[in-house]
């Protein structure tokens, strides 16, 4: 069964760095895009970055440089750079793929991962 599995949460102080990774479990044909989201409480789920199989990524207009997606060509595994963090990211972070299965795409999501920055 397909799945997407996180890691890299924690608590940082601000100005600190964290990275979270995930990592598309099972066997697919291959990936239309991987990226995060992030819900904070109170607060709609909103995109922190994407980056597709072309390579282009998309990232939300708060990271303004401070966060960088990468993923090799070919491999399942996504990760995401977070630099110069503030209290304001401290939301729980979602994985989620555009996943290819030759028959068609579908859409999978993590069971998400808490990120806090605090003094």
């Amino acid at each position: 069964q397909v799945r997407l599995e996180e890691s890299g949460g924690g608590s940082v102080q601000p100005g600190g760095s964290l990275k979270l990774s995930c990592t598309v479990v099972g066997s697919i044909f291959g990936i239309l895009s991987m990226g995060w989201y992030r819900q904070a409480p109170g607060k709609e789920r909103e995109l922190v970055a994407t980056i597709y199989s072309s390579g282009r990524k998309r990232y939300g207009d708060f990271v303004k440089g401070r966060f960088t997606i990468s993923r090799e060509s070919n491999k399942s595994t996504m990760q995401l750079q977070m630099n110069d963090m503030k209290p304001e990211d401290t939301a729980v972070y979602y994985c989620h793929g555009n996943l290819d299965f030759e028959v068609g795409y579908h859409e999978y999501w993590g069971q998400g991962t808490l990120v806090t920055v605090s003094s």
